[in-house]
């Protein structure tokens, strides 16, 4: 299996696996400026690069460790999800939770890209009114597994 990567500009980092066993490739800041992230904001932050995933995979996004827990930063939309047949730039949505200004240099390492496996079943409407197959948790929503018969959490 191979992923294919391509610089779209020309300082763009190429995403690698920190380790031979690093299970993401990390994915750098572009640009020839250094790039500031005030309080309470969201920055878009160019890699530079676009990526061919295998058919039948998707490219996971997640923040770095070290800037969550050292900067307050992490992904706008929490996880991003990258599509096999997407061939644009990729592009890290970071938000800043901390009370400070972060100011990210380029070439720095801001997000990581996690290769997985995806499913792609064929969707087949069940008409209203009709049954759905049945299930042991049924119905059961929000804090409804887990309970004994008498209604209280199982310990």
């Amino acid at each position: 299996m191979k992923i294919y990567f391509q610089k779209l500009i020309p300082d763009a980092v190429i995403p690698t696996r920190a380790t031979r066993q690093s299970a993401g490739f990390d994915l750098s800041l572009c640009g020839q400026q250094p790039v500031t992230i005030q309080p309470g904001e969201t920055v878009m932050i160019h890699t530079g690069v676009a990526v061919v995933l295998p058919e039948g995979t998707a490219g996971m996004v997640y923040p770095r460790s070290g800037l969550a827990s050292k900067h307050g930063l992490a992904l706008a939309n929490c996880v991003g999800v990258i599509d096999s047949d997407y061939r644009g730039e990729l592009m890290v949505p970071l938000y800043n939770h901390s009370g400070e200004a972060y100011t990210g240099s380029p070439g720095e390492r801001v997000a990581q890209m996690v290769v997985t496996p995806v499913l792609l079943p064929e969707v087949e409407e069940i008409p209203a009114g009709e049954q759905l197959p049945e299930s042991e948790r049924g119905t059961g929503g929000f804090g409804s597994t887990g309970k004994t018969a008498g209604g209280e959490n199982a310990k």
